[in-house]
């Protein structure tokens, strides 16, 4: 009997104790945890940057400029907008390259990665200029196209091009088989499978592509402004290496920093929109 009546109470113990226990918070379960870490992790290495940064100017490495004469610096150059103008000359001539290239590469791309025929035609093109720096081709643009935007512009472009289009390559390459295969099982043309199947699937390759386009866009920036130009943020930073200015080439750099990385951000969040529906890890 007392065999037979153990199992009972142990049953009745743990029935007590669950009942005892304390019941999730309404909406706890499930509910996503505030992801603030990583924005103070940037602030505290923002803190970290400016501190380092204070320390080696108070040092007097290489007559380095302090935070706070660049901050006067900058008030100066924003005060009689020439600061305003210069990034809006630059970001103008990036925005134009940058869209231009990514519209090409994009095409460009998805004909090299379906098509076997195009991949042969395009891609020792592709490869043979990704080997040549488009700073290489400054002098080229000037003789060809002038001393105007045009020559700018195409530098730019070009170096937004060849960084997207690789990328869009491979995100077609990259499509699984099996996704298309089971697409033709089921009755679709070639066209509807590509706009339905290849597009969305290689969309995050095309999204990286676009970043390192961008990058690539903004470091070709300050040598595509010495063709000539009158204004932007490479032209301050060059005339401003005439004359040994240094709180004037700082303030290029953290301008040209600051409009990369929210051109960058807002990629990334257009990114997280167009492939909602991948799985996140």
């Amino acid at each position: 009997m007392s065999g037979v009546g153990t199992p009972a109470r142990t049953t009745a113990t743990a029935s007590a104790d669950t009942s005892t226990a304390p019941l999730p918070a309404p909406g706890a379960v499930g509910r996503p945890r505030p992801r603030l870490r990583p924005l103070r992790l940037n602030l505290i290495a923002l803190a970290l940057g400016l501190a380092g940064w204070a320390v080696l100017a108070a040092a007097g490495v290489e007559s380095l400029p302090g935070p706070l004469p660049v901050a006067r610096r900058a008030g100066e150059l924003l005060a009689d907008g020439t600061l305003e103008q210069d990034m809006l000359a630059s970001l103008r001539r990036v925005l134009l390259g940058f869209s231009l290239g990514t519209l090409a590469a994009v095409p460009v791309g998805f004909l090299m990665g379906w098509y076997p025929l195009a991949r042969g035609l395009l891609e020792p093109y592709v490869q043979f200029f990704r080997t040549i720096p488009p700073l290489a081709l400054i002098p080229l643009a000037v003789v060809l196209l002038g001393i105007g935007e045009v020559p700018k512009v195409f530098v730019i472009f070009l170096a937004a091009f060849l960084s997207s289009v690789v990328a869009a390559f491979q995100g077609v390459a990259d499509v699984d088989p099996t996704l298309v295969n089971a697409a033709r099982v089921l009755g679709a043309l070639d066209r509807t499978i590509f706009l339905k199947v290849v597009v969305p699937a290689s969309a995050p390759f095309i999204l990286v592509g676009m970043r390192i386009g961008l990058g690539s866009a903004w470091g070709t920036l300050v040598a595509a402004e010495l063709i000539a130009a009158q204004e932007g943020l490479g032209f301050r930073m060059q005339q401003a290496q005439l004359y040994y200015d240094l709180p004037t080439i700082f303030v290029g750099l953290i301008a040209i920093g600051v409009l990369g990385l929210v051109m960058d951000r807002l990629l990334l969040l257009l990114g997280r929109r167009l492939t909602a529906w991948q799985e996140r890890r």
